[in-house]
């Protein structure tokens, strides 16, 4: 499913130039797109965007990916930054091979990390070469 489909208020469909997106977005429209990489390889799709409250920025796309039928599903903080919706496609690309993806860290629904954890922070950004917002 893509953000037209989740767009309960009409702000994006049928919308030439008129609206907010695809600069800006809502974030309930935007979970549940799926992720892909440049090859055009499903990775998983967006299960939450998580703020960084203190500055109004997103930090992280948590992605699933793997399992099968939701069972086993491991999920991984993604930079926002290192992310890029693809309108054409209406899915967000992420510039990471399928094999790269099952090394990154990661972690189990039931057991999030401390996400503001600095050491965390550095790990993640350093896994995808990204650097933090400020």
């Amino acid at each position: 499913m893509n953000y037209e489909d989740r767009d309960t208020y009409g702000i994006y469909k049928g919308k030439t130039g008129k609206g907010p997106g695809p600069r800006l977005m809502g974030a309930d429209t935007l979970i549940g797109n799926d992720v892909c990489n440049r090859k055009g390889e499903k990775l998983g799709d967006i299960k939450e965007i998580m703020l960084d409250t203190s500055n109004g920025n997103v930090s992280y796309a948590v992605m699933s990916f793997g399992g099968f039928l939701g069972m086993g599903d491991k999920l991984f903080a993604v930079p926002w930054n290192a992310l890029k919706l693809d309108t054409e496609h209406k899915r967000f690309e992420l510039n990471v091979e399928k094999d790269r993806l099952e090394h990154a860290p990661g972690f189990n629904k039931d057991d999030w990390p401390d996400m503001a954890d600095q050491s965390w922070v550095d790990e993640i950004h350093s896994y995808y070469e990204t650097k933090p917002r400020l």
